[in-house]
């Protein structure tokens, strides 16, 4: 009967903020750090959202009082919606009589060396430079966030990107203050390091117990999604983290102290662009690495 159908979807609804807004918490997985990326208030991104799945008739996103996620529906909009609204970018950007730019990304902090090389490639073709931060395994280069992507570690297996190796950094200790674990030390053997427990960042970590032997390798203790929930359970005193040198010097915390360490494993430290249809000043920019890299192509 007409009375027991389901209200149909109202599309005529949906604008594109409303598709924006969702997009951008899709990415982030928060909508504390979509706001502001979008520079707009939390609750009227939240109102945002809630009126796009009003739109079209379904639920897009859970929420909890502590993590966002996807639904199916939400996943497969994600999906669909992130290389129409980079064309359309493109589109926009293009009926501009500016000059072209390339959005740089990277997670938690960009390299030292990659100031000096973006000057080097605005210098050398007239290009603007945007920076992108994005708590994602690529940066933002899967999503169509970036078009040149500061990866940690290598690439996920599996990921259609072509990389080239920039440099190596060091890896350093971060143990809760007065925990027991490595108390007092202020330097310690990367081998010693199997003998605690360890907090892992599941998505744009470096360190992860396989990188020990594997009759000696440290207890998993807990795993976060994001750095901030990483730095926030090594504080809390769940276990102690690894990360590298200049990320876990950016990030202070009243609670932390870091802790150098002795025959660590370095973190190469990748540029990666898309294999396929890639920005055409991307390769511009891997070139102009070399004069900064240690390493080659990937």
């Amino acid at each position: 009967m007409d009375h027991e159908r389901a209200p149909a979807p109202l599309l005529d609804a949906v604008e594109l903020r409303h598709l924006r807004g969702f997009a951008a918490v899709a990415d982030e997985l928060s909508f504390t750090h979509a706001a502001d990326r979008l520079r707009i208030g939390q609750p009227a991104l939240t109102r945002t959202v809630r009126a796009l799945e009003e739109a079209v008739g379904t639920r897009l996103l859970e929420r909890t009082t502590r993590r966002v996620t996807l639904t199916d529906a939400g996943r497969r909009l994600r999906d669909d919606l992130t290389p129409l609204l980079t064309r359309l970018d493109a589109t926009l950007r293009a009926t501009r009589a500016e000059p072209p730019l390339l959005r740089l990304g990277f997670t938690s902090v960009l390299p030292e060396a990659c100031v000096g090389l973006t000057a080097a490639f605005k210098a050398a073709t007239g290009a603007g430079v945007r920076l992108v931060r994005r708590d994602a395994p690529l940066a933002g280069l899967a999503s169509g966030a970036c078009d040149v992507a500061v990866v940690r570690g290598d690439p996920p297996p599996g990921t259609a990107v072509r990389s080239r190796l920039l440099l190596h950094e060091p890896r350093i200790a971060v143990v809760a203050r007065g925990a027991a674990e490595l108390a007092g030390r202020r330097v310690v053997d990367w081998s010693e390091l199997a003998e605690f427990p360890l907090v892992v960042n599941t998505v744009t970590g470096t360190t992860r117990p396989d990188l020990w032997p594997p009759d000696r390798r440290p207890r998993l203790a807990c795993t976060a999604d994001n750095f901030d929930e990483w730095l926030e359970a090594v504080a809390a005193g769940h276990g102690i983290g690894v990360a590298p040198e200049p990320v876990a010097r950016r990030h202070s915390h009243p609670a932390l102290r870091r802790v150098r360490l002795k025959n660590a494993p370095p973190v190469a430290v990748h540029l990666a662009v898309p294999t396929r249809d890639a920005h055409p000043l991307a390769e511009r920019y891997l070139r102009e690495a070399d004069q900064f890299s240690d390493g080659s192509s990937g």
